[in-house]
Protein backbone atom coordinates (compact mmCIF):
# COMPACT_ATOMS: atom_id res chain seq x y z
CA UNK A 1 0.00 0.00 0.00
CA UNK A 2 1.34 3.40 -1.08
CA UNK A 3 0.98 6.54 0.82
CA UNK A 4 -1.64 7.83 -1.42
CA UNK A 5 -3.72 4.13 -0.79
CA UNK A 6 -3.38 5.23 2.58
CA UNK A 7 -4.47 8.86 2.62
CA UNK A 8 -7.46 7.64 0.72
CA UNK A 9 -8.43 5.17 3.12
CA UNK A 10 -8.39 7.68 6.24
CA UNK A 11 -10.47 10.57 4.39
CA UNK A 12 -12.69 7.34 2.93
CA UNK A 13 -12.24 8.20 -0.56
CA UNK A 14 -12.16 4.31 -1.60
CA UNK A 15 -14.27 1.74 -2.26
CA UNK A 16 -15.72 -0.45 0.22
CA UNK A 17 -14.09 -3.35 -1.29
CA UNK A 18 -11.07 -1.78 -1.54
CA UNK A 19 -11.08 -0.63 2.50
CA UNK A 20 -11.78 -4.41 3.79
CA UNK A 21 -9.38 -5.61 1.40
CA UNK A 22 -6.48 -3.87 2.94
CA UNK A 23 -8.12 -4.22 6.33
CA UNK A 24 -7.84 -7.82 5.63
CA UNK A 25 -4.46 -7.44 4.41
CA UNK A 26 -2.86 -5.47 7.38
CA UNK A 27 -5.22 -7.64 9.71
CA UNK A 28 -3.09 -10.46 7.90
CA UNK A 29 -0.15 -8.75 8.13
CA UNK A 30 -0.42 -8.26 12.36
CA UNK A 31 -1.05 -11.70 12.72
CA UNK A 32 2.31 -13.15 10.64
CA UNK A 33 4.44 -10.16 12.17
CA UNK A 34 3.06 -9.72 15.55
CA UNK A 35 2.82 -5.81 15.01
CA UNK A 36 0.15 -3.88 14.78
CA UNK A 37 -1.41 -2.18 11.52
CA UNK A 38 -0.50 1.34 12.93
CA UNK A 39 3.21 0.22 13.79
CA UNK A 40 3.31 -1.10 10.49
CA UNK A 41 1.89 2.54 9.27
CA UNK A 42 4.59 4.54 11.19
CA UNK A 43 7.29 2.34 10.36
CA UNK A 44 6.09 3.54 6.75
CA UNK A 45 6.05 7.03 7.48
CA UNK A 46 9.46 7.40 9.44
CA UNK A 47 10.82 5.39 6.40
CA UNK A 48 9.91 7.46 3.72
CA UNK A 49 10.77 10.58 5.26
CA UNK A 50 14.03 9.49 6.76
CA UNK A 51 14.55 8.53 2.69
CA UNK A 52 13.21 11.64 1.35
CA UNK A 53 16.34 13.16 2.66
CA UNK A 54 18.16 11.97 0.67
CA UNK A 55 16.17 10.78 -2.51
CA UNK A 56 13.38 12.31 -4.33
CA UNK A 57 10.94 9.42 -3.96
CA UNK A 58 7.58 8.75 -5.74
CA UNK A 59 5.52 7.98 -2.73
CA UNK A 60 2.70 6.77 -5.38
CA UNK A 61 4.65 3.79 -6.01
CA UNK A 62 6.01 2.99 -2.92
CA UNK A 63 5.10 0.00 -1.14
CA UNK A 64 6.24 -1.41 2.27
CA UNK A 65 5.61 -5.06 3.12
CA UNK A 66 5.80 -7.66 6.15
CA UNK A 67 5.72 -11.31 5.34
CA UNK A 68 7.24 -14.38 7.16
CA UNK A 69 10.35 -16.24 5.10
CA UNK A 70 11.60 -19.06 6.28
CA UNK A 71 10.28 -18.50 10.26
CA UNK A 72 11.58 -14.86 10.16
CA UNK A 73 9.94 -11.59 9.64
CA UNK A 74 10.79 -9.34 6.64
CA UNK A 75 10.01 -6.00 5.88
CA UNK A 76 10.29 -5.43 1.92
CA UNK A 77 10.16 -2.00 0.75
CA UNK A 78 10.10 -1.23 -2.99
CA UNK A 79 10.33 2.44 -3.68
CA UNK A 80 10.50 4.67 -6.83
CA UNK A 81 13.88 6.79 -6.74
CA UNK A 82 13.57 9.92 -9.36
CA UNK A 83 16.99 11.06 -8.35
CA UNK A 84 19.33 11.41 -5.90
CA UNK A 85 19.64 14.62 -3.22
CA UNK A 86 23.67 15.18 -4.25
CA UNK A 87 24.02 17.98 -2.15
CA UNK A 88 22.66 16.90 1.87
Amino acid sequence: MNLRALLNILTGRQDSKDVAKERLRLVLVHDRASVSPEFLDKIKEEMIQVISKYMDIDEKQTQIKMHRSEGTAVLEANLAIKSIRRNV
